[in-house]
């Protein structure tokens, strides 16, 4: 099948997105490749479509757990065998991957980065037929992105080894330093760039100063209607803001990392469904969810950086109706935002008390504990150890980022199961164990694929067909592993934390004391434009978020909280834009009168140049001199 026949017989569409086929025949013709995709813009395909149409296997590096997870279930229900290492995997899951994909029975394979470099890894990599190597969130290689992780800077070594391979680096928001950076860390042969506009002309960008954030909410949501997403940053917040909604009458829900797995599937699969209305959520919510008809995305806190912001705001109107992002901020807002910076990133020493906590919690050796799953409960951990849990866990991060730990907390684990032995040696104890014939018919009849790969399986469906009790079934299934015809792993929705290197003693834990300032310096200037973002007041909304991302010649979309204001002047969009241009060399040349002004500015109604001058002047973009003369302010 040619690249378009794949895409129908598999996604069903007839035809690509705007930019996806040229990427697509970029890849197969072997050229090193960055896609700059805004979110919701159809990544995904641009690496799976290659797949199916080439021989071999391709290998997907991705450091989202949950998606990983659930684009191998979804590549599997079209058909499309695919199959994910990350952390906390059992090592018998991990050798049946990697024998699948080795036997050419792989089309897709998802890798963690942390995983990608493991010894287990490198050492199956020979053995793997390697048709492209795709990067998602491609970003995160960079030192100056927005989540900058350590553990991808190793991704090109394994170009020494696929030299012929094409890369294909995807990435939904990337400034122009960081799209060089890029290219340049996965050694790209030449610079190739995909660049797909982040202009929404359907999304409407808001940002007002609001004291009472409750009852501005629900204004928004009485005017807008339909279904929403609220982020704030502290899990307490979305418990309080979903109540406050469920008792004026909305259907609201919240979401946070520290809601128990069953509790996180149901709240997310009522939203998808709209019996939930609105979630009110941490950023834990969002990340892998295509839901078209949101209509509003509503911050009320600032978010970290312009990237962050960009990402969830462009989780709102995918289906391309008029939708709105907006920011609710106060003056404590822009003090919490910097408190919140200098709290992520705790000293290195509280870092490095952290490892060896963690050592110590786990019973491990020094030289021992390297790709060791274990259990992990955050909280009783701080307590133990008298840690507060916002510094723990930002030290955690930190580690999990230079790839000494992996954290696995949003994972649907499910009891898995593998038959491990071949259908001959079944059917031969079947017939010696005949009390347990019926149990293996059972198994064999309610799951397909068990001789192949780990497959997810239920022990109260099965107990109900055998007409018994749960933990009958789990005896038996624990007796099949003890007799060694399968390996039958619990279900498991505890959070994990795996050590992906040896212990080591604290005092040799390797933390570059420059780049860990140079990390928090480029953090702080996100921050700072971020906060600019929110406490300006021109030019256009989009105009501002799409300079940031490296275009400059956009046009104002007429509806944001700034365009609105400027409606108001009775100047229309162009009058305005043509005397603000004429304008601003002037006055950053010298000062002047507003006599000189109108001198200077022939040809333009003194009245619509008067309202100009006054709203600059009222949102201190330009500024009286003793002398009455105007200027531009330097800080702006």
């Amino acid at each position: 099948m040619n690249i378009r026949e794949i895409l129908t017989h598999y996604w069903g569409y007839r035809s690509f997105r705007p930019m996806q086929e040229e990427v697509i025949k970029s890849v197969l013709s072997g050229h090193d490749t960055l896609a700059l995709f805004p979110t919701g813009g159809g990544k995904s395909v641009l690496y799976q479509v290659p797949a199916l149409a080439q021989n071999g296997l391709t290998l997907v590096v991705s450091p989202l757990i949950a998606l990983m997870k659930d684009q191998v279930n979804n590549l599997k229900e079209r058909g499309i065998n695919a199959a994910a290492l990350f952390s906390g995997l059992h090592a018998r899951e991990r050798d049946l991957v990697y024998a699948n994909a080795t036997n050419g029975n792989t089309k897709l394979l998802y890798v963690s980065p942390e995983r990608l470099v493991t010894d287990e890894f490198r050492e199956n990599l020979p053995y793997l037929d390697i048709n492209l190597v795709a990067v998602d969130e491609a970003h995160c290689i960079s030192q100056w992105g927005y989540d900058f992780r350590p553990p991808y800077l190793q991704i090109a070594e394994i170009r020494d080894y696929i030299p012929r391979v094409p890369v294909l680096a995807l990435t939904a928001t990337a400034t122009p330093e960081v799209v060089k950076d890029i290219q340049k860390q996965l050694k790209f042969k030449k610079e190739n760039l995909f660049w797909k506009s982040f202009g929404r002309a359907n999304l409407v960008y808001v940002v007002q100063h609001e004291e009472d954030k409750a009852g501005r909410l629900e204004k928004i949501i009485n005017n807008i209607g339909g279904t929403g997403i609220v982020y704030v940053r502290r899990r307490k917040k979305t418990v309080e803001y979903a109540h406050h909604l469920r008792y004026k009458g909305y259907s609201a829900d919240y979401y946070h990392a520290g809601v128990d797995m069953p509790g996180r599937n149901k709240k997310q699969s009522d939203w998808m469904k709209g019996k939930t209305k609105i979630m009110v959520s941490t950023n834990a919510f969002g990340m892998g969810i295509d839901k078209p008809d949101v209509r509003f995305v509503v911050h009320l806190d600032i978010p970290d950086s312009i990237e962050s912001y960009f990402q969830e705001a462009g989780r709102a109107g995918r289906d391309g109706n008029r939708s709105y992002a907006v920011i609710l901020y106060d003056k404590g807002d822009l003090l919490t935002a910097q408190e919140q910076l200098d709290t992520a990133y705790p000293g290195i020493s509280e870092i490095k008390r952290v490892y060896e906590a963690l050592g110590n919690y786990f019973q491990l050796a020094i030289g021992s504990g390297g790709d060791s799953t274990f259990e992990f409960d955050i909280h009783k951990f701080a307590q133990r150890y008298g840690f507060k849990v916002f510094m723990l866990y930002n030290a955690l991060k930190f580690l999990e980022k230079d790839g000494y730990i992996a954290l696995n907390d949003t994972v649907k684990n499910p009891s898995r199961l593998h038959i491990d032995v071949d259908k001959e040696t079944l059917y031969r104890f079947q017939l010696e164990q005949s009390r347990l014939d019926d149990f293996i018919k059972l198994l064999l009849r309610s799951y397909s694929g068990l001789f192949m790969q780990f497959t997810a399986i239920n022990e109260r469906v099965l107990a109900q067909r055998l007409n018994a009790q749960e933990k009958d079934v789990v005896s038996k299934l624990n007796y099949l592993q003890k007799q060694e015809i399968l390996t039958y792993i619990p279900a498991n929705a505890r959070p994990l934390l795996t050590f992906m290197k040896e212990r080591q003693e604290s005092k040799n834990l390797y933390i570059s004391e420059e780049n860990y300032h140079k990390r928090k310096q480029v953090q702080q200037t996100r921050l700072d434009a971020m906060l600019a973002y929110v406490q300006s007041n021109s030019p256009c909304r989009s105009i501002q978020l799409l300079e940031y991302f490296g275009e400059k010649n956009s046009g104002r979309c007429g509806f944001c909280d700034v365009c609105v204001r400027h409606n108001k002047l009775g100047l229309t969009k162009k009058e305005f834009d043509g005397i603000i241009q004429k304008l601003t060399p002037l006055l950053n040349a010298k000062a002047c009168s507003f006599e000189e002004i109108a001198d200077n500015l022939k040809g333009v109604n003194q009245q619509k140049l008067l309202e100009v001058v006054r709203f600059l002047l009222d949102k201190g973009k330009i500024e009286q001199d003793e002398k009455q003369r105007y200027h531009w302010r330097e800080s702006s």
